[in-house]
């Protein structure tokens, strides 16, 4: 009897170490040859398995995995594409199925944020309706930060660690130009309710008049006039201001500062442009020269600086994630668990995809100070043990060299096509 075998899918926004959990997977599952095939992978996430578009990751030497760890963005591809619920599309479910049946696929390993669990979580409920034997594994994933039960998400110590360097490089730049140029600078990063990342830049501060001077958070409803006195006083204290802002910043009636009438996959509003409207803001109420920058796809796919800590997070939860399978567990997610030590330290747990699907964490209001523009002490606790460490890829001729996969296709099984609505 043909031993069966897994799939794993990249889904939503890429992250600097996506592919470190890809690289866990895949080197687990190899380890495991006894019982687990192949490997099958979605060419852009679940896109794949709907239209059976399945790449042989055993056509991969052993080399090519391994540098799936220091590779940033999505290797196989990702989308984002939300499955409707199991009532209004069961369609979608029963076709994942059917190509699961016809590869003999029973692990499904499923790399996303919370749609992506919800998605996982569904599709194991539709295995047991139709008695298949399906293992579904969550593994967590998101710059946001935002997934709960998990003490925090692979991808977030990355982008954190580019804010906050980032942070701390530009404003020692603004602070050398600032007696005759710029005197303000606003960076603008992720973060659409949950202001994680734009917190993780108070990480460059340690002394009273470092910057960043002020941090709009989306948990925070924005008041002109307390942004404006900030800016105000941050310039004739220090000489200048360095403002970092999440893109979810909103009023307190809930409207985004930079919100289009565009909808994303999930339908979400299209976010983007808090920066120059604050900038601008600036100069028509206060007058100073001013720059913004948008961090934008920079923050998340910068894997030469990446956090080691992250790098082995994000591997830790891919290779959980087959030791699970392995194991009979269902409808589980690796989980990131902070030990109670003095030194950082942390282990893997794990979380039902019930209490994972669909649930957005935000900033507690503890790590935000009362002014609502900086980060507590208890946050920086928090978030510095998460961007600790260097985890450089391999250089030549100074640049890096990345993972190239030959992304060789299974043959198709099915006649029927897949296109998605």
């Amino acid at each position: 009897m043909a031993k069966p075998n897994a799939f794993y899918a990249q889904s939503g926004g890429v992250t600097s170490v996506i592919n470190a959990s890809a690289c866990g997977v895949i080197e687990t599952a190899r380890q495991h040859r006894d019982r687990i095939g192949k490997v099958y992978a979605g060419y852009n996430g679940i896109l794949g398995a709907l239209r059976e578009e399945l790449i042989d990751t055993s056509k991969e030497s052993a080399s090519a995995i391994a540098a799936l760890r220091y590779t940033p963005a999505g290797a196989f591809g990702s989308c984002r594409y939300k499955l409707k619920s199991l009532d209004e599309n069961r369609a979608e479910y029963e076709r994942l199925i059917e190509v699961f049946r016809a590869h003999n696929i029973q692990y499904f390993f499923y790399n996303g944020g919370g749609d992506s669990q919800d998605t996982a979580h569904k599709v194991s409920q539709l295995g047991r309706q139709l008695n298949y034997p399906i293992s579904c594994i969550g593994i967590p994933k998101t710059v946001d930060n935002d997934l709960p039960v998990t003490d925090n998400c692979p991808g977030f110590g990355s982008v954190a660690k580019y804010v906050a360097v980032s942070t701390l490089e530009a404003g020692l730049d603004v602070a050398s130009m600032c007696e005759t140029s710029t005197k303000v600078f606003i960076l603008e990063v992720m973060g659409r309710h949950a202001g994680w990342i734009a917190a993780a830049a108070g990480l460059a501060a340690e002394a009273a008049g470092d910057p960043p001077h002020i941090i709009v958070f989306p948990e925070i409803p924005f008041e002109e006039r307390a942004f404006l006195e900030r800016v105000k006083t941050s310039v004739e204290q220090n000489g200048y201001c360095v403002a970092v802002v999440s893109e979810g910043a909103q009023t307190a009636d809930g409207t985004f500062l930079a919100e289009s009438s565009a909808r994303d996959a999930f339908g979400h509003a299209q976010l983007g442009g808090v920066a120059p409207a604050l900038a601008q803001l600036v100069k028509e109420r206060l007058g100073y020269k001013y720059l913004w920058a948008v961090a934008d796809y920079l923050q998340r796919a910068a894997r030469h600086i990446a956090s080691k800590t992250d790098v082995d997070q994000a591997y830790a939860v891919g290779k959980a994630a087959v030791e699970f399978a392995l194991a009979g567990k269902n409808a589980v997610m690796p989980t990131i668990v902070r030990k109670n030590t003095k030194r950082y330290s942390w282990t893997i747990g794990e979380a039902p995809l019930r209490k994972v699907a669909n649930v957005e964490r935000k900033m507690p209001r503890s790590y935000i100070t009362k002014d609502g523009f900086g980060i507590t002490p208890k946050a920086r606790q928090y978030l510095a043990p998460l961007i600790a460490g260097e985890d450089y890829p391999p250089y030549r001729d100074g640049i890096p060299r990345y993972a190239q996969l030959k992304l060789q296709r299974v043959p198709k099984k099915l006649g029927t096509a897949f296109e998605a609505s």
